[in-house]
């Protein structure tokens, strides 16, 4: 009898919670907000949602890690050549509850897009990490950690007139694949939508030149197509 009683109470909320995970695996998951952009060319928005992990200097087309204790090149996060040695990269983890269409994060030309295949994604953070990100919404720095530079990515140039920048879309566990909506050549307006990722993953921007004023920090949430990360200063 005890038994019964508690299959009774176990398969109500076993189902509901399957209907939950469907819910937000195959719906809440795909969700496709409207979204507003800051009318400032100045601006350098967000590509993404989820949370600010790093903001480090490229020196030599290099950054350094303070977990190797080595510098790192650029080139093995975008696994392609850059146009300059100086700069800045930001690193926004897109956990499993953020949105996950990448945005313009200025209104220019895609220059190029380099897709970089491997034979199978791994986890860029383990459990903890996971929590802390996901559910805490606390900053863990992922910066060169072994799988962020290894995993499956896609990497997209652009540029205008004052400001030219790489989006390099890195593939997480589980990731089934990137979708692409613009093709080399084409003119972007800021905000607009370029590509979405399947399930967990993370957006690292790598700005050219010295020229930002920084208006993002380690550890903000912030939303892609309206957060602006940095300023262009003006000349």
């Amino acid at each position: 009898m005890k038994l019964k009683r508690i299959l009774k109470i176990l398969i109500p909320v076993a189902a509901i919670w399957g209907l939950v995970v469907l819910f937000l695996q195959k719906i809440w998951f795909y969700r496709d907000p409207i979204r507003v952009s800051p009318n400032d060319p100045d601006l350098i928005l967000s590509p993404c949602d989820g949370q600010v992990v790093y903001i480090r200097r490229i020196e030599d087309g290099k950054v350094y890690s303070e977990k190797l204790g080595q510098k790192i090149d650029v080139t093995e996060i975008t696994k392609t050549d850059i146009p300059d040695g100086t700069g800045w990269l930001i690193g926004v983890y897109m956990s499993p509850l953020d949105v996950h269409f990448n945005y313009a994060p200025i209104s220019g030309s895609v220059d190029r897009i380099v897709h970089t295949q491997t034979n199978l994604n791994l986890p860029m953070v383990d459990l903890w990490e996971y929590i802390q990100l996901t559910y805490l919404r606390k900053a863990v720095d992922l910066f060169a950690k072994r799988y962020e530079l290894e995993n499956e990515r896609q990497t997209i140039f652009m540029h205008n007139e004052r400001v030219s920048l790489a989006m390099v879309e890195i593939a997480d566990k589980f990731v089934n694949k990137i979708s692409t909506y613009v093709s080399e050549g084409e003119r972007t307006r800021a905000g607009q939508k370029v590509s979405f990722i399947e399930r967990g993953s993370q957006v690292d921007l790598v700005l050219f030149g010295e020229d930002f004023e920084f208006l993002a920090k380690v550890g903000d949430q912030v939303y892609g197509a309206l957060t602006p990360l940095a300023r262009l200063k003006k000349k």
